[in-house]
C-alpha cells in the first residue's frame, strides 16, 4: 500500500566546518531532490549529515574526528524538520569538538537525557554502493545493520545493545586478567539478560521479514530470491521466549568456561551473532558471500535495505525519507527500474538522490518521481540551482 506523504520530511539543512563543507545552508524541496556531482565533490557527505542526524554516528564508520573538516576545531550540524500531515515540527542539532572529543546533541533547544532518546527522530533510510559490505563483508557488518534497524526501531534494544557492551568489556577485563570464576561469573547475569533481549528482538526480526527479503531480491534481481537466517551466537534450539533464551545462554556460558579462561575473553553471546544470506543455485544451497556474485551480493543489499524501509514504516506508520547515493552506478538497467517500480510501489517519503552526471537519471519508463524531483549541482562543497 503506497503512502502519499511522509510524516517527517527535512524543510532545512545547516552545515559547519561538516567533511568538505565549510558554511552550507540548504531548504529542500517538500518531495525532495536530486544532487549531480562528479565523486568528490561532496555528495556522500551531504547524505552523511542527514544521516547522522538519525543515529548520531557516520553512516560510513567514520569516527566524529574524521567528519570534521580539515583545520576546523568542530563541527556543526543541524536539520528542521516537519510532520507533513500534522505540521509538527522538531530542531535536530548534532556537533563534536576535537579538543575535547566532546560530542553535543539537542532536541528542539534541550540536550535529551540520554543520547539514545533521541536517536531515530529524524526516520531515514540509505541506501548505497557501500552496502555491498553487509553482504560480502565480515559478520560484525550483517551484526551492525540488525542493530541499527532495531535501534531506531524497537523500544529498548539500544539499552540492551548499550548494556550488554558494557558488561562484556567488563567480564573480558576479568578473563583477560585471570580473575577468580567467582569474579568473572558475578557478570553473567548481566550478560545474560541484556543478551537475551538482543538475541531475541534480532530473531523475532529475520523471522518476520524472511519472506518479504526473498520476495524483494528476486523481485530486484529479476530471478529466485536470495534467503535470509539467523545464526546466534549460542544454540537456541527451540526457544521461543526471552526467558528460554536466557537459560540456554547460561547454559552455553558454563560449557565454554574453560575455553574462556584460557583465551581471555568472552565466548558466547550476541556479539558473535550472523546472517546467513543465502541463495539455491545448480540444485545447492550457496552462501553469497563466499561463492554469490556482485550482481547477487547487491541485489540482498539491496532487499536488506528495503525490509529495513518496511520496518521502518510500520513502526512508525509513514514511510521514511529515502537517501539513495548513486544506487544505479553498479546496477543494469533491469535491476534500477524494479528498484524504483518498488519504492513507487510501496511507498517513499522524501527523497534526496546523488548521481555523478544527469544523465544517470534517465532510468527508462516507469514511475515519474524521480523526473519531477528538483535538481541540484554540486562541486566542491558548493551547491548550484
Amino acid at each position: 500500500m503506497t503512502i502519499a506523504a511522509p510524516a517527517l520530511i527535512c524543510r532545512q539543512l545547516r552545515l559547519r566546518d561538516f567533511r568538505n563543507f565549510t558554511d552550507l545552508e540548504l531548504e529542500f524541496p517538500e518531495a525532495g531532490v536530486a544532487v549531480i556531482g562528479e565523486n568528490g565533490s561532496g555528495k556522500t557527505n551531504l547524505l552523511e549529515a542527514l544521516y547522522y542526524l538519525e543515529i548520531f554516528r557516520s553512516m560510513r564508520g567514520a569516527p566524529d574526528e574524521q567528519l570534521v573538516r580539515f583545520g576546523a576545531d568542530a563541527f556543526h550540524v543541524r536539520g528542521r524538520f516537519e510532520d507533513a500531515r500534522s505540521g509538527e515540527r522538531v530542531e535536530v542539532t548534532a556537533a563534536y569538538e576535537t579538543s575535547t572529543r566532546t560530542k553535543r546533541v539537542t532536541v528542539d533547544g534541550a540536550p535529551p537525557a540520554r543520547l539514545a532518546d533521541a536517536v531515530g527522530r529524524v526516520r531515514v533510510v540509505v541506501f548505497s554502493p557501500a552496502d555491498m559490505a553487509i553482504v560480502a563483508g565480515p559478520p560484525a557488518e550483517r551484526r551492525r545493520f540488525l542493530d541499527i534497524v532495531l535501534s531506531v526501531n524497537v523500544h529498548g534494544h539500544m539499552a540492551a545493545l548499550q548494556r550488554y557492551r558494557h558488561v562484556q568489556r567488563q567480564r573480558n577485563a576479568m578473563l583477560k586478567a585471570g580473575a577468580r570464576p567467582g569474579v568473572v561469573e558475578a557478570w553473567d547475569a548481566g550478560l545474560i539478560e541484556a543478551g537475551a533481549r538482543i538475541i531475541f528482538d534480532r530473531a523475532a526480526w529475520v523471522e518476520a521479514n524472511r519472506d518479504e527479503f526473498e520476495r524483494h531480491s528476486c523481485m530486484v534481481g529479476g530471478s529466485p530470491g536470495a534467503r535470509l537466517n539467523y545464526r546466534p551466537g549460542i544454540r537456541l534450539d527451540r526457544a521461543q521466549s526471552r526467558e528460554d533464551i536466557a537459560i540456554l545462554f547460561a547454559s552455553e556460558l558454563e560449557r565454554v568456561a574453560a575455553r574462556e579462561r584460557d583465551r581471555g575473553m568472552t565466548l558466547a553471546g550476541p556479539h558473535r551473532d550472523d546472517l546467513a544470506i543465502t541463495a539455491g543455485e545448480a540444485g545447492r544451497e550457496i552462501d553469497l558471500r563466499e561463492y554469490g556474485s556482485s550482481g547477487q551480493m547487491r541485489t540482498a543489499a539491496i532487499a536488506l535495505r528495503m525490509i529495513e524501509a518496511e520496518t521502518a514504516r510500520a513502526a512508525r506508520q509513514s514511510a521514511p525519507m529515502l537517501l539513495l547515493d548513486d544506487v544505479f552506478a553498479e546496477l543494469d538497467a533491469g535491476r534500477s527500474q524494479r528498484i524504483l517500480n518498488l519504492l513507487a510501489e510501496e511507498g517513499h517519503g522524501q527523497i534526496v538522490l546523488t548521481v555523478p552526471k544527469a544523465s544517470d537519471l534517465d532510468v527508462g519508463a516507469g514511475p515519474g518521481f524521480v523526473a519531477r524531483l528538483e535538481r541540484w549541482g554540486m562541486n566542491a562543497g558548493r551547491i548550484a540551482r
